[in-house]
């Protein structure tokens, strides 16, 4: 069963509240940066004016059908929008993959990992799913390291699973399952 109401999560630093229209600058100067756009499978380069709005508009559906959960990461102390965090459901078989950026000026400071555990706890305590799993480029090995300081375990690579302009590019796989996030 989908969820009924867009979660707002908070975290000692940060809000992950629904996405607005108002965020949209902020989306594409920060999406748009070179090296943010290559660390992902789906951000495009480069960001162009009315993507930000556009894939803000398709949020509401997809959490509506049980498909997405789209967040966006911003700071408590001072709303500032720095990322997106979400979660592609699988209901059928409670599972979902996270997937999240940080805007480059935020590197670094543990902001992915923080967001990340919010919505894994989310995941499992609020959708009841029995597994996350998420993946990222070989060549990023910083989203790998949110991902254990996180509980997941490195499940596999897939070699040149994906393209990203024109390269292909080896995935590394990591997932969590439920009965292991309560026993932490």
């Amino acid at each position: 069963m989908p969820p009924k109401q867009f979660p707002t999560l908070t975290t000692a630093r940060l809000l992950l509240r629904k996405c607005s229209l108002a965020d949209a600058p902020d989306i594409q100067r920060l999406a748009g940066d070179r090296d943010v756009a290559s660390t992902t499978v789906r951000i495009p380069h480069p960001y162009e004016d009315g993507m930000a709005e556009e894939w803000i508009g398709t949020h509401q559906g997809s959490f509506d059908r049980g498909e997405e959960v789209s967040l966006a990461v911003t700071l408590r102390s001072d709303g500032a929008f720095i990322g997106d965090i979400g979660l592609r459901l699988n209901l059928a078989d409670e599972v979902g993959e996270m997937g999240y950026w940080i805007g480059k000026p935020y590197w670094n400071q543990g902001y992915g990992t923080e967001a990340a555990a919010a919505i894994i706890k989310y995941a499992f305590e609020v959708l009841g799913l029995n597994r996350v799993y998420a993946a990222h480029f070989k060549r990023n090995p910083a989203s790998g390291r949110v991902m254990r300081k996180i509980g997941m375990t490195h499940e596999g690579t897939l070699q040149q699973h994906v393209m990203k302009w024109g390269e292909y590019e080896d995935m590394e796989y990591y997932g969590i399952l439920k009965s292991e996030f309560l026993s932490k």
